[in-house]
């Protein structure tokens, strides 16, 4: 089991805030998030209930399993959280070998294979090699 991922600590970094939240079914609840757990599960509280239907309806605590969760609206002021300073970046890149998504995997490619210095290797059509140089 490895360690969560950035958009797991900024749901952790949420907890205490009002946030938005759609589930599979599309029925919206906002409230004040209560706790997150890793894999999404979140418990809201003072929450109001959008049905599909556009009925809204008012709870006092709800829990919600993080299978149902669509995706989740967070507060503006968390763009300012600690992950996203320039000491962060190191994680980032790293988080790129751990399923950190297509950007963070094309970025980690782009030095693939060049060693350090040194002409870019030749691609297909190029002219071949010196014999025995595998």
């Amino acid at each position: 089991m490895g360690s969560i991922g950035i958009p797991v600590k900024l749901l952790h970094e949420a907890v205490g805030h009002i946030v938005t939240l759609e589930t599979d079914l599309g029925e919206i609840y906002r409230g004040k998030l209560f706790a997150a757990e890793d894999n999404m599960n979140c418990q809201l509280q003072h929450v109001t209930v959008t049905g599909r239907d556009g009925r809204v309806t008012q709870l006092e605590q709800v829990f919600i399993r993080g299978s149902k969760v669509r995706f989740l609206i967070l507060p503006d002021m968390l763009k300012n959280a600690p992950m996203f300073t320039k000491g962060a970046k190191k994680n980032v890149a790293q988080a790129a070998g751990r399923g950190g998504g297509k950007a963070a995997l094309l970025r980690a490619r782009t030095g693939r294979g060049r060693g350090r210095g040194g002409p870019p290797p030749m691609g297909r059509g190029g002219p071949p090699g010196p014999p025995g140089r595998r």
